[in-house]
């Protein structure tokens, strides 16, 4: 949409247009599920600052839930997806065992 110069600039075939328009439409999905999913870890996180398990055990269980959806969809990586979900229950074991 930008050029170097930073003059935005349309594209003049209309399947270039329809395009952008899903792109926009993507990118907005994309933005709405990744700030949830950050809310929910965060969620999770200050549950396990506080020393809150069972809090912290449904919110892992949410996180979890939604960041397989996101992956799935491909909004983030599998790999990734898989990563955060093993080091929220890394977290979470932690804090029981103490």
């Amino acid at each position: 949409m930008f050029c170097e110069s930073g003059v935005k600039r349309m594209a003049n075939i209309k399947s270039a247009k329809k395009r952008i328009s899903v792109i926009n439409k993507k990118t907005a999905v994309n933005k709405r599920i990744k700030a949830h999913l950050k809310e929910v870890i965060k969620s999770f996180e200050s549950n396990v600052a506080d020393g809150n398990t069972s809090d912290a055990e449904k919110d892992l269980k949410l996180a979890e839930k939604k960041l397989m959806q996101a992956a799935s969809k491909g909004t983030i990586h599998k790999n990734a997806a898989s990563r955060k979900v093993s080091r929220m229950t890394k977290a979470l074991n932690n804090l029981k065992a103490e």
